[in-house]
């Protein structure tokens, strides 16, 4: 009997040491925010395909995030630029996946895409200072390229932020390679060989994967 307050007393503090570490791992944007993938209108947008195959640069649909502390979404005009009917080849993208961009255009409606990335309120990320700075877009959003549907690759909490601007020269890239993923990615690959950001995928892997012979990549939109 005199034995049990001790072992209640270490019982109770290793009770609270458990409790505390569970809250520390588990209670964080990194464990319940990353890899969070809503799912989007009809058949969503394919990264994968636009950004990775065909290569279209970031800013082409993110068009203000060099110049407002928002990042856009664009626009179903657009869209529509490059999906109305007739313009791509249906060899490549078939009329039945598209059909609710050419109706948003037709009727002069959004496309209610649902946001991924999604900070507090109280939280002001100034797109167009990082951007201009030399943030990429791979820093806080991942090979994007790699991606059929954009998840949330990175916790974008207060700690991962403030280890960002605590190291700011190790994680900025010149201002002309900010939208150039593949070239982020490998040159964060040469300063971190063990690496493997895009499901075990070296960034040469990645790239040999989108690969397409030049004749069938211009066919997706010139037929």
């Amino acid at each position: 009997m005199n034995a049990l307050p001790t072992l209640g007393a270490v019982a109770g503090l290793g009770g609270f040491v458990t409790v505390v570490g569970a809250v520390t791992y588990y209670f964080t944007p990194k464990f319940w925010e990353v890899g969070y993938m809503p799912e989007q209108p009809s058949t969503g947008f394919n990264h994968r395909i636009h950004a990775g195959t065909l290569g279209i640069d970031c800013r082409y649909c993110h068009s203000n995030v060099e110049d407002s502390k928002i990042s856009n979404v664009p626009t179903v005009s657009v869209c529509y630029g490059c999906h109305q009917e007739n313009h791509v080849s249906s060899e490549y993208v078939s009329d039945d996946k598209v059909a609710f961009i050419r109706e948003a255009y037709e009727t002069n409606s959004s496309i209610e895409w649902v946001n991924v990335h999604v900070l507090p309120d109280y939280v002001q990320f100034p797109h167009h200072v990082h951007v201009n700075a030399g943030v990429s877009c791979y820093s806080c959003h991942g090979q994007i390229m790699g991606m059929p549907v954009v998840y949330q690759a990175e916790p974008l909490s207060m700690k991962w932020c403030l280890d960002c601007h605590r190291n700011a020269e190790e994680n900025l890239v010149p201002p002309d390679k900010v939208t150039d993923l593949a070239w982020v990615q490998q040159d964060w690959f040469d300063k971190n060989p063990s690496d493997r950001n895009h499901e075990g995928l070296t960034p040469e892997q990645l790239v040999q994967s989108l690969h397409r012979d030049p004749p069938e990549h211009c066919a997706a939109c010139h037929y």
